[in-house]
This record gives structure tokens, sequence and C-alpha cells, in this order.
């Protein structure tokens, strides 16, 4: 008899397509006045990406819409108690997320605390959070893309920092998958160069930590590889011309995908380091940081899970693999290929002082993702994957 048990409840409605923002308004929206979320920067309103959503709520009868525009790249508790309040205030009765991961994760969050009383760290389960039952349902989300990387659009999780105590913890229900989510590659070409490559690698890393997950399962394993896929072939295409549009849309899919990896797998404890180093250097890219750490990250588990290794690897390359260790060259050959082979974490003030309090910063707020991994990894370990990744 077979031992094999998953799970499979990605209850979003995915639209996909360039073009496919116009089905704004004509999708039945789950309220009458939404709060659009969007970051603190000018690109939504620059590229005209905010007004077109606005026009296209009130072209699906008349959907009045509040501004949020306060979001940091890595978003905090603060702007989602504030925008909570607003939307009580203003009678929104759902939320769209515009832009990148931090306004669709933040968005998430603001529906759950506009519908429930108290802090929002009451509710978060690890760390200084209290861990409180959420009482009230979420109120309905809608998820809009403008990059590629998070795949928040295909699953129920949001991120947020603490910055009172600098823990940046995942969290999220079923009430949190957003209730329709249009992914339309064609928001995406004003994304630079770099960018491009941080968001394209986080999610590549969401595909490949999901596919060693001692949680995997062949549902994930088959989103996971195409994502990866994917990724290698056309991320250095979108990163050096990112009017490429078929190579966009791929990129766009494969973010998409690893977001429905993290939906049916898990991350792994590489989340979880890169977590406490953007926690407390909240100016490090979520993806700058999971690439720098990567080399000597999946190198530690290059033994543990060989096989997985050397199917990533040909998936990569179209190449026959004979060991591990090729899908860390493989990986090395994609970060050159789109210029992220040389990031130093330095840059971003981290020094070697700060590796032991990210190291128990990491286990104490994203401990979770520790069990995912394909197996128990020490704490010298952590160490020394981050004194092999100083620059």
């Amino acid at each position: 008899m077979s031992t094999l048990k998953l799970t499979h409840n990605i209850p979003t409605k995915l639209v996909f397509g360039c073009g496919e923002l116009k089905r704004l308004a004509t999708e039945p929206m789950p309220g009458h006045k939404a709060m659009i979320v969007i970051s603190s920067g000018n690109s939504m309103k620059k590229h005209g990406y905010l007004d077109k959503v606005v026009k296209l709520l009130i072209e699906n009868g008349g959907t009045e819409s509040v501004v949020f525009d306060k979001i940091q790249p890595n978003p905090t508790k603060r702007h989602v108690m504030e925008a909570a309040e607003i939307c009580k205030k203003e009678k929104c009765d759902f939320i769209i997320g515009l832009g990148g991961g931090s306004s669709i994760d933040s968005a998430k969050s603001i529906a759950i605390m506009a519908n429930n009383e108290g802090d929002y760290w009451d509710y978060i389960p690890s760390g200084t959070g209290k861990g409180m039952a959420i009482k009230n349902k979420a109120l309905p989300i809608i998820a809009i893309p403008t990059t590629a990387g998070t795949g928040t659009e295909a699953d129920p999780w949001t991120v947020i920092t603490n910055e009172e105590t600098n823990e940046k913890i995942g969290f999220g229900n079923n009430d949190t998958f957003p209730v329709l989510s249009i992914v339309d590659p064609e928001l995406m070409t004003s994304i630079p160069p770099h960018l491009t490559a941080y968001q394209g690698f986080d999610a590549f890393f969401h595909a490949a930590e999901g596919y060693i997950a001692n949680c995997a399962t062949p549902i994930s394993d088959l989103y996971a590889l195409e994502s990866i896929r994917l990724l290698y072939k056309y991320l250095p295409a979108a990163v050096n011309n990112g009017n490429d549009l078929k190579a966009r849309s791929k990129v766009a899919l494969a973010s998409m995908l690893a977001g429905m990896v993290e939906s049916t797998s898990s991350c792994t404890s590489e989340h979880s380091l890169e977590h406490a180093m953007s926690a407390y250097y909240p100016s490090l890219p979520h993806g700058a940081g999971l690439i720098a750490i990567s080399l000597a990250y999946f190198g530690t588990f290059k033994n543990d899970c060989m096989k997985r290794f050397m199917k990533m690897a040909e998936t990569m390359t179209e190449k026959k693999s004979a060991r591990p260790s090729d899908f860390l060259e493989a990986l090395e050959t994609m970060q050159k290929q789109c210029n992220v082979n040389d990031i130093k974490l330095s840059d971003y003030g981290i020094t070697p002082e700060d590796f032991n309090k990210m190291k128990e910063n990491a286990r104490m707020t994203m401990g979770g993702l520790f069990a995912c991994d394909p197996r128990p990894i020490t704490g010298e370990e952590i160490m020394d994957i981050f004194r092999k990744s100083y620059k």
C-alpha cells in the first residue's frame, strides 16, 4: 500500500497573460469599495498602472476605491496598522495589492486587521507574536503583481517586519489566498535589470527550496521543476532586455508556479536566514540576500538529497548530471548570466559581528522552516554559510 499523502488547495482564480489587466473591468468584484495598496515609490503612478486600475474598477459597476501609498520594500507592521484604520474609516470591503510582493503581502495583512481588533503582532504565531486566533475572516483580496518573483499571487503568505523588534515573519491562512489574481506581464517591462534579477531569483529559490523540502509532493515537484526550467532559460534574457515580452511572460509564469510550490510544499531555512538579514538591514533586497547566501546554503545539503540536486541540474542544463555539484555550478552560471554573482553583504551594512544574532533571529522568528530542511542544520553550519557568503 502506498504511503503517499498530499493536500492541494489553491482557491485563487488565476488570470494570466499579456493585456489581461483589462479583465479587472469584467471579473466579479468581491465588494463595492476597494483599498488599493501600492508602494511609496512613484512607479505605479508614473507608468499609469494606478490610473488604469482605478478606471477599470469604475467600469466594473462603478466600484469605488481609495489608495494607500506608503508601503516599503520590506513592509512594516506600522503601515499595516495605519492602512487598516483607514480601511475601516473609509468602509472599504476588499483590498487590492498592486505592485511587487511588498504591496500584495501588505494587502493580505491589512485585510486581516481591517476586520479584527488589536495589534497585527497579536496574531503572529512565532517570535514575540502572541499567536492569538483570528476571530473574523480577512477582507477579500485581489492581487495584481507588477513584478515577477514572490509568487504571492498564488499563495496565502505575507511577510511583514516588526521594526521595533527586528522580526521579519511570514504568516497566512486560507483567508489570505487572493480571491482573484491578474498576472499581466506587460506591467513588468519597466522593472530595471538588477531588480528583475533579484525578484527572479526569489522565485527560483521558492521552487528549489520547495523541491528539496522534506514535505515536497508530486504536485509541488511538477510546479517546482517547471519553474526552475523556465527561470534558468528566460531570466537572463529578461534581465538583459526588459522589453522582451516572451522572456517576461515566461519569468512571470515561473514566479506564479513557484508561488504554487509555496502553497503545496514549503520554503526551507534559506528564507529564514535571509529574513533575519533584512530584518536588521531593511535596505537589503530580499532576492539579493538570497542570492548572496545561496551557493553556501545549497552546498550544505548537496550530499543529503543528491538525486534531487542532479534532477534540478538536468532540468536547468538539459544535460545528464553525474554529481550533485552540477546543480551548484548551474546556479553559479545563472547568477553570472544575470550579473548578480558578486553581491557584497557589506555594502548593506552587515558585518561578521552580526552573524550570531542573525542565526538566533532566524530560528526564533522563522523556526518553522527549519523543520522543512532535508535534514536538521546545525548552528555551526549556519555560521559557516554566513562566513562563506560574506564579501
